[in-house]
């Protein structure tokens, strides 16, 4: 009769998926692909060029983020949700030049100024919801309308031309204490909020079962049409705090300004490990990528890599980050 049979010093590992060291390396970095994929090219351009890690570089490249991470963070909204919009960076452009029309042309006070340019984007992207939810159009659609509408009123408002800021607003370009950047601190701020809402709110926690399963959330009780006008107006809102900013930066609203942006934010949300299905993502991970892509390309630009190569190389990364995303999910 045939018998199973054990060595002595031997053991059966039934285990599933192994053990030890490398086990927990390989699951660390599929948790924390963005994250390490940041500190790894930090610690690459560092050897590669002194002047990298120098204080006035790594501000600059928290300057080059900012604006990207504020649109990103508000399009996290919307792909944790499970939709997408195509329309931040031209809201974004839109809010900027109303900001110089109300404070330029039309002379208001600056405070009321950034007030109405928020409003504005704001108004954006509740449109933006009311198409989506009501409208039953498909998130694509619907933003890429609202991009080529908002990129068409601003170029009527502006009439194609740049709009200078008033001096009451250039203290948003300037420095605190004379070298910390404003826009760091108001895209440290608006990460913030955006971690507050999706962590510690019914708003984001909504966001994350309609994402996960929006046939699901309907009948455990959320009111899913009412959820996406939130989610796409506060994704509005963040888009006119971005354009402003971009403004603030430039001391002028651009017509041209923030062309392409959104695709960079849309970018920096799935590096940093949202899925485009919907269900997952979280602030910290968006800022992660929106570093990413700002340490990308300033390290590339210290490298007198040509602007053609650039986008070449962050094309890749793009595809790496969901690469990774489904390993994750199969693992």
């Amino acid at each position: 009769m045939a018998t199973d049979t054990q060595q002595p010093g031997h053991r059966l590992d039934k285990r599933p998926g192994g053990s030890g060291p490398p086990q927990a390396i390989r699951r660390f970095l599929l948790d924390n692909g963005a994250l390490s994929a940041l500190v790894v090219l930090v610690a690459v351009l560092a050897l590669v060029n002194g002047n990298f890690l120098t204080t006035t570089n790594l501000l600059n490249v928290g300057e080059q983020a900012a604006v990207t991470a504020i649109l990103a963070f508000g399009v996290t909204f919307a792909i944790v949700a499970g939709g997408i919009d195509l329309s931040v960076g031209s809201v974004a452009a839109f809010s900027g030049i109303m900001l110089g029309w109300f404070t330029t042309t039309q002379g208001m006070p600056a405070f009321l100024g950034v007030i109405l340019a928020i409003l504005t984007g704001t108004a954006c992207g509740l449109l933006n919801g009311v198409l989506i939810a009501y409208g039953k159009l498909p998130p694509f659609i619907a933003t890429l309308a609202m991009l080529s509408a908002a990129r068409g009123l601003l170029l009527v408002v502006s009439q194609g031309n740049p709009i200078l800021m008033p001096d009451s607003l250039s203290w948003m370009g300037e420095n605190i204490g004379g070298w910390l950047p404003t826009q760091v601190i108001v895209m440290i701020v608006m990460g913030l909020i955006a971690a507050l809402i999706l962590n510690r709110t019914y708003n984001g926690r909504a966001m994350y079962a309609i994402g996960g399963n929006e046939e699901a959330a309907h009948l455990s009780g959320i009111r899913v049409r009412r959820q996406k006008l939130v989610i796409y107006t506060l994704v509005g809102a963040f888009a006119a705090v971005a354009g402003i900013v971009l403004t603030s930066r430039l001391a002028s609203a651009q017509p041209t300004g923030a062309e392409g942006f959104e695709l960079d934010a849309i970018a920096a949300v799935v590096i940093g490990g949202a899925s485009l299905a919907g269900g997952v993502g979280k602030a910290s991970g968006t800022l992660i990528g929106a570093l990413i892509l700002a340490v990308l390309r300033n390290g590339l630009n210290l490298l007198d890599v040509s602007a053609f190569w650039q986008q070449v190389v962050i094309g890749v990364v793009i595809a790496l980050a969901v690469l990774l995303d489904t390993l994750r999910r199969r693992t």
